[in-house]
């Protein structure tokens, strides 16, 4: 009697706590039958991000610290102050929707909106309150509800599905957010009332996460609340203690994806914060990356990648698994890290990349991932036996064919201007599917009889933390009385999770023995294809000044302060009144074509090679010229029959001393592919002598103090 009420709480709380059928796992959102399709499946998506807007802004103001695009005379111009740390005018942000309407609307399925859709808090004189936040935010909910709604002033549906997240700039004070329910979830539960699907909106005010169907059945969208996972969030303390709001969102998160595997389904994790990690800076509470990075490697049969925002600079970034230590009984917090502060100048930012580069050139070589499937598989002649052992050893190392050790989080380039604004517009696989099979809009929040609930206020976290996960764990005793008894004979041990020290801590389990890879990791409906990267070049869109022959001279100096006043600083308006060209987005590159990147589609695989390019630093490099272009990447053979590129060495010396200059040349030597993403993940803003800053610092007469202090300038926004 006891184990089925104890089986009936339990059922309870998941479908109140988690807003997911216990019994059938059927769509819960709005089905299909009786919806007119609007428009079918393109297999394309719009990430956009950190879109920042100021209602203070003031065109040919002072980007100055204390001025901030608000106040002064300068050359901020009518479209925002590019390089700098302003935020962006109304019309930069007017401008980008219309640009979206006439260019791309028709050609998206759904859009990730990552967060940040508020000014920062820069401007002492001018302190930002609740009502300023809220209000930016709805501003932008009105520019979609323009260009995918009925009009801004309209309650209409939505024609394709918008995922929104929070930032840490959309609460007040900016990076706290406490537990829920809050003031500040319950507010964006009503703005973002036509986005968040009727059924999840309770969970939505108690946690400030959901999850959207943008394909019925088929594929998700995760929104998920990264502030709880964000070390600067001062108010909670990570994933680990059952009290924490994190330790709830990643139970959430685990039983969702848990649900996904069941129903057949593949999930879209997106959220504002990303998980960045290097040997000695990280954004997420240790704890909680151990967790995400766990779920995502025992649910890689349903994750098809994770895309976030908030860091400006385009970029991608690798979690490796061999770094989660919650199985081996490890604490999560033995290693320290510093955190990633926001805001960081562009030096900072080039630090944060430089460690990235360095963990990827320990990589080991993704040569054996294009190895012949024969020597894969074991079948192969004598003379070739210790070749194929040694191709099994490599191919171990990158946890299989498909490289499965490893995972891809991609961090899209922001609207704001700190750079150039940037958009990104994803393609995804929507091979056999029914491409009429589109998504129908949830009720329109104003026809819903919101009411307060108050089921969370009663219940108790112990007993509800106690049932979740029950079910699980009993599938992990059941799996260790199997393994118990394949021990009779000598066979290889089944991949099977060890039982946790942690008591608490419920593991998921992996995919089945024998089902093919994720869409992460091979190409299959909703894997990622590619993506085309948009940016609007400000510069000669403001049209508001002409260089000055100092320009050069400041160019090192501009962005080695804690405030970036960027190419501005000192320059006056050529004329009273702005003069502006017309405004539009340009292709910036498009990885389908790349000659650079060269990545086939956006699988883990070809981003480990591509990582893998990116860290190499071969001693066998011939010397090029510095400025070498895409169409000088070319793809050399190594011994191991993977394409390697030596050609993305380039040398970089000081013509005079040549004595110095051969002691110094291997220092020198840095790839092209190395310094194309350094070029792309300022988003083509920096000059060549601020590349060299960059890549060279301290080598060829650049320096840069302070940087240290510089990077807690503004939480880990580089």
């Amino acid at each position: 009697m006891r184990s089925i009420t104890r089986a009936l709480i339990s059922a309870c709380l998941l479908q109140t706590i988690l807003s997911t059928p216990v019994a059938t796992p059927q769509s819960l959102q709005v089905p299909l039958a009786d919806q007119k399709a609007s428009q079918q499946l393109r297999g394309r998506f719009l990430h956009i991000t950190d879109l920042h807007p100021d209602q203070f802004y003031k065109v040919h103001s002072s980007t100055e610290e204390q001025k901030a695009c608000h106040r002064g005379t300068g050359t901020s111009g009518i479209y925002g102050a590019e390089t700098s740390d302003c935020d962006s005018p109304f019309a930069l942000i007017n401008a980008t929707f219309k640009w979206i309407a006439e260019n791309i609307k028709d050609e998206i399925d759904f859009v990730v909106w990552t967060g940040d859709s508020a000014r920062h808090d820069s401007d002492e004189h001018l302190p930002r309150n609740a009502n300023q936040v809220l209000d930016t935010n709805k501003f932008v909910v009105d520019q979609f509800r323009e260009v995918f709604g009925a009009g801004k002033d309209s309650r209409k549906a939505f024609t394709i599905p918008i995922v929104s997240t929070l930032g840490n700039n959309d609460v007040l004070p900016h990076n706290i957010l406490l537990s829920g329910p809050n003031k500040w979830l319950k507010a964006y539960t009503s703005i973002w009332g036509d986005f968040i699907p009727e059924e999840q909106r309770h969970v939505f005010e108690r946690g400030g996460w959901y999850y959207v169907e943008v394909i019925p059945q088929k594929l998700a969208v995760f929104s998920l609340n990264t502030l709880y996972f964000f070390n600067n969030n001062a108010g909670v303390d990570g994933c680990a203690l059952k009290s924490e709001p994190g330790y709830e969102h990643m139970e959430w998160l685990r039983i969702q994806l848990q649900f996904m595997r069941e129903r057949g389904m593949k999930a879209i994790l997106m959220g504002h914060v990303p998980p960045a990690r290097t040997d000695n800076k990280q954004l997420w509470d240790e704890s909680c990356w151990q967790k995400y990075t766990l779920w995502l490697q025992q649910y890689r049969d349903v994750v098809v990648g994770g895309l976030y925002g908030h860091m400006n600079v385009d970029h991608f970034m690798l979690q490796d698994t061999n770094h989660v230590n919650l199985l081996k009984g490890q604490q999560s917090g033995e290693t320290l890290r510093a955190t990633m502060d926001d805001g960081l100048d562009i030096m900072s930012a080039s630090d944060y990349l430089e460690e990235l580069r360095h963990d990827w050139s320990k990589l080991p070589t993704p040569a054996v991932l294009d190895a012949p499937e024969a020597i894969r598989k074991g079948k192969k002649s004598k003379k070739e036996k210790k070749k194929t052992e040694k191709q099994k050893k490599k191919l171990k190392k990158m946890g299989g064919k498909w490289g499965e050790r490893f995972q891809v989080t991609h961090v899209a380039p922001s609207v704001v201007p700190n750079y150039f604004p940037t958009l990104r517009v994803m393609e995804y696989n929507i091979t056999g599917l029914d491409k009429s099979a589109i998504w129908a809009n949830p009720k329109a929040w104003t026809e819903v009889n919101h009411t307060k609930r108050d089921v969370f206020e009663v219940k108790d976290s112990s007993e509800e933390d106690a049932e979740i996960g029950v079910d699980l764990n009993r599938d992990f005793s059941i799996n260790k009385k199997k393994k118990n008894k394949k021990k009779k004979k000598k066979q290889k041990k089944p991949k099977i999770p060890k039982m946790p020290k942690d008591p608490h801590l419920s593991v998921p389990l992996p995919p089945t023995k024998g089902m093919p890879p994720g869409p992460a990791y091979s190409p299959q409906p909703f894997t990622f294809i590619g993506y085309t990267q948009y940016f609007a070049n400000l510069t000669h869109i403001n049209n508001d000044y002409a260089p000055l022959p100092s320009d050069a001279d400041n160019s090192s100096d501009m962005d080695m302060e804690r405030w970036r006043e960027g190419k501005h600083k000192g320059k006056k308006p050529k004329e009273q009144n702005p003069h502006p060209r017309k405004f539009e987005y340009e292709v910036e590159y498009n990885t389908l074509t790349d000659k650079a990147y060269k990545l086939q589609d956006m699988t883990v695989k070809n981003y480990i090679k591509l990582a893998h390019r990116i860290g190499k630093n071969s001693p066998k490099a011939k010397q090029v010229s510095y400025q070498g272009g895409e169409d000088d990447i070319d793809d050399d053979l190594d011994n191991d029959g993977y394409k390697e590129d030596n050609n993305d060495i380039e040398e970089a010396g000081n013509e005079k001393g040549k004595k110095d200059n051969k002691k110094k040349k291997n220092k020198y030597k840095k790839n092209k592919i190395w310094l194309q993403f350094i070029r792309r993940a300022f988003v083509g803003t920096l000059e060549d002598d601020q590349i060299k800053d960059v890549v060279f610092p301290g080598e060829l007469g650049n320096t840069s103090p302070g940087r240290s202090e510089e990077a807690e300038a503004h939480d880990g926004e580089l």
